[in-house]
């Protein structure tokens, strides 16, 4: 275990914040998390669960706890014909083990290629991409309660998985620290091509002849082409959520912008892009100062220098703002405001 006072954030989040961390302890096992959970200051400190900080807006220091659980490795711990269990330590980087199922030749995550972070926060966002979500190919997870110190594992029913959205996200932010994630894989060739982009960038390669490493590799030019690597340029990603409007305001917009791109969700619900309604704004590729919109991807607020939190949430407010006014859509935010 790993105890550190009054410790600079700057290096666990993506958008480069340097904000600090009244108490910083790093858990280096379950050994360690259990000895925490033991000692008496344990539930007085106001614990915040920090994975990869590809997700978070630190807009102040945190009179608190940042708790880090950076245990590793992978392995196999069921597998039959047709599918393969894979488990995974929260504190692998997804990427990683993206890769280890692509080496295998195991289906399901190869459209979650390049995002960033650690396996422990993938349910907490339940993350998605280019039509899949780890929804989609989760079994269970493991963990403690930090009030407790009961270990619990969630099924999938269990984690009320939603859009960028869970259990983890509600009633146990903070209150529950994921260990392991199980993945069930197929060991059969079953890609998902259902992504416009992902369709265009294949061209017309016969899917039967696709494969894994082709899938994932087209998956990562396509991320590369559209968004700034962290490590050179601050970002969180998607900064905002995808709107769900019904077919009657859809209609609306439709008169003014004929070729609005949307997906269809349910019986009067459609998902529409937030870049297109910050791009429409007039938002891609604005810059105030060191903050801006990435000039690729408009649902992307880049950290050009030094920018502070709070500089960084007032322009993300302008953009809400400017699509409220144009479109009288309200955009959620998908990074996490602290």
């Amino acid at each position: 275990m790993i105890i550190q006072e009054d410790f600079s954030l700057k290096q666990l989040n993506t958008l480069g914040v340097d904000a600090k961390a009244k108490h910083f302890i790093e858990l280096e096992d379950e050994n360690d998390l259990l000895e925490y959970l033991d000692s008496k200051e344990a539930p007085k400190r106001n614990p915040m669960i920090l994975g990869g900080g590809s997700n978070v807006l630190f807009t102040k220091n945190y009179d608190g706890t940042i708790l880090r659980y950076p245990a590793k490795g992978i392995k196999i711990i069921e597998e039959n014909s047709s599918y393969v269990f894979v488990e995974s330590s929260a504190g692998e980087l997804w990427d990683d083990l993206v890769t280890f199922c692509i080496e295998k030749n195991f289906y399901g995550i190869e459209n979650l290629s390049l995002i960033p972070g650690e396996v422990g926060a993938a349910p907490i966002q339940n993350i998605g991409a280019y039509g899949v979500e780890l929804k989609d190919v989760f079994d269970n997870l493991e963990g403690y309660f930090l009030d407790t110190k009961e270990k619990r594992k969630f099924s999938k029913t269990d984690c009320r998985f939603g859009y960028r959205d869970s259990i983890f996200k509600k009633e146990l932010k903070n209150k529950f620290l994921i260990t392991k994630v199980v993945l069930r894989l197929s060991k059969e060739k079953k890609f998902n091509l259902s992504y416009k982009a992902l369709q265009e960038q294949l061209g017309d390669i016969n899917p039967d002849k696709l494969t894994i490493y082709e899938v994932a590799a087209t998956v990562r030019e396509i991320r590369e082409s559209k968004l700034p690597d962290p490590k050179k340029i601050g970002n969180a990603g998607s900064f905002f959520k995808n709107p769900e409007i019904g077919s009657t305001q859809l209609a609306q917009i439709q008169k003014k912008y004929p070729d609005i791109t949307f997906y269809k969700t349910g019986d009067d619900s459609f998902k529409i892009p937030a870049g297109w309604l910050i791009e429409k704004c007039g938002y891609k590729g604005k810059r105030i100062g060191n903050i801006g919109c990435y000039e690729k991807q408009a649902l992307v607020i880049v950290n050009y220098g030094n920018a502070g939190g709070e500089e960084i949430r007032a322009f993300a407010e302008k953009i809400r703002n400017a699509v409220n006014y144009g479109f009288n859509i309200k955009l959620d935010y998908e990074v996490s405001i602290i």
